[in-house]
């Protein structure tokens, strides 16, 4: 047996609003809500009485999924340090592709978007850069200069 796919990747945050808007200003379509509650989410994270809310985006190709989620009980907490460094162990960063770097890094600073260093070249094949998004998650970005 083998993976199917990669269905989506989970960021809780504190601020579903505020994730919303800075997935949706990256170029991601919000493709639905929900409130998650009852006893399978309880048994499947192993936490009583959970309640949350949830925000699925997807990419404009729909192949790629970014679940968001707000705890309301019992709250989210905060790992120390709560903005890990880059060579921190766990997941680094979710990178996308984007047509224009430097647009999409105005327009995500817009809405409390942070770039990490600085746009660098890599090669003659990408533009990159790290950029702090919701709940301090890195977020990648990388524009291709046509070799790839």
């Amino acid at each position: 047996m083998s993976i199917l796919q990669l269905h989506h990747i989970s960021v809780v945050v504190t601020d579903l609003e505020a994730a919303k808007v800075f997935f949706t200003e990256l170029g991601m379509e919000l493709e639905g809500e929900a409130p998650i509650e009852g006893r399978w989410v309880d048994r499947i994270n192993s936490i009583d009485d959970l309640r949350c809310q949830i925000a699925m985006m997807k990419t404009p190709d729909g192949l790629g999924r970014l679940e968001l989620t707000q705890f309301s009980n019992p709250p989210a907490i905060s790992l120390d340090p709560a903005i890990a460094p880059p060579n921190a162990l766990g997941l680094r960063s979710v990178m996308f592709a984007v047509d224009d770097i430097d647009a999409t890094v105005a327009r995500l600073q817009a809405v409390g978007g942070t770039l990490i260093g600085e746009i660098v070249q890599y090669e003659e094949i990408y533009r990159l850069c790290y950029m702090r998004g919701p709940a301090g998650i890195i977020v990648s970005l990388a524009e291709s200069l046509g070799q790839d």
